[in-house]
């Protein structure tokens, strides 16, 4: 009987102990591409388990998409464009959502063309077809690159696509252009036959746009009461990213295995494009990928501010806080 008991009893510690992981939902942006691969890589690699959390993706459908999704508190963290952010709490004032950690230091907004087409810099979208799905970050943006370039919007014919149909429609000569996320586009279109020598890629951050990009975002209400698992969050999300850095074919899979119908040579190229051009930048490789420069950050508000009237005046504290941060920010390697 006291061996029973005894048995008994440590059935009940190891079984506490398989159940001692925290669920944490987490939202992103979009479907399971090359991008998403670390967030893969730091569940099979064990950084959430070590971090005791239990960490299930859902795939998105746009930049704006995972935000209300956070603010309403059907998912305690996600993955959104921090633009589209701060527009979405001038709306919303109050909502219970904020960046605490920022991904892509250098947005992957883009318009993206076709040299046989016509397009090979801004000025050339002038005259031509712009194909531009309504949620998409990059045309969230659109305005300030025409602003910054000084586009004549009156001579830009906007053609509204879907998703599915925006590469399509550019790769059928339809549309002279679109916009997108640098790294999705470009590679849709190879996939689709068109030549890589026949692709413009216009980076909006090459052409006068000092916005930040993606970033994780948390329910507020969420992150005061448990700030050690939001703590532990990013910093598996930060080991993701170095494992997929270090070992991009090894993150690939990961995400492969979650998408079966991947190509995972095109992703393992569409996670290296986000990784050179987005997330290892010169001020991530100085300080540490994570947080913003506040310098940067109040200019954008500024560049926000020339095609979008606040309701209130723009306060960056209610956009992105450090306090889940390490104060160096997450080494890279």
């Amino acid at each position: 009987m006291y061996y029973r008991a005894l048995a008994a009893a440590a059935g009940v510690i190891l079984c506490g102990a398989a159940h001692a992981e925290t669920a944490v939902p987490f939202a992103l942006d979009w479907k399971f591409e090359g991008p998403s691969a670390p967030y893969f890589a730091a569940i099979d690699n064990g950084h959430f388990a070590e971090a005791g959390l239990s960490v299930e993706i859902s795939a998105g459908q746009g930049s704006l998409d995972a935000i209300p999704k956070v603010a309403t508190g059907a998912f305690p963290v996600g993955f959104a464009d921090i633009n589209s952010l701060i527009k979405f709490l001038d709306q919303n004032p109050g909502a219970p959502v904020t960046a605490v950690m920022m991904i892509y230091d250098k947005p992957p907004f883009a318009v993206v063309g076709r040299k046989s087409l016509g397009v090979e810099a801004p000025k050339d979208l002038e005259g031509k077809v712009l194909g531009a799905p309504p949620p998409d970050g990059a045309w969230a943006q659109f305005p300030i690159f025409a602003a910054t370039n000084s586009l004549d919007m009156a001579a830009i014919t906007v053609e509204p696509v879907g998703f599915p149909t925006r590469e399509p429609m550019l790769a059928e000569g339809k549309v002279a252009a679109i916009t997108g996320f640098s790294f999705s586009s470009y590679l849709n279109l190879v996939r689709l036959g068109v030549p890589e020598d026949d692709i413009s890629t216009i980076l909006m951050a090459d052409y006068g746009v000092d916005l930040y990009g993606n970033a994780i975002i948390v329910n507020t209400d969420y992150a005061a009461a448990n700030p050690e698992i939001i703590k532990g969050f990013l910093g598996a999300v930060a080991k993701g990213w170095t494992d997929a850095i270090a070992d991009p074919a090894g993150a690939t899979a990961s995400m492969v295995g979650r998408n079966p119908a991947a190509d995972a040579a095109l992703e393992q190229r569409r996670l290296q494009l986000a990784i050179d051009a987005n997330v290892v930048t010169d001020w991530t490789k100085a300080n540490g990928m994570g947080d913003i420069d506040d310098a940067r950050f109040a200019n954008a508000l500024e560049q926000i501010k020339m095609t979008y009237e606040f309701k209130t005046a723009p306060d960056a504290s209610l956009y992105f806080t450090d306090a889940y941060l390490p104060e160096e920010g997450f080494a890279l390697k």
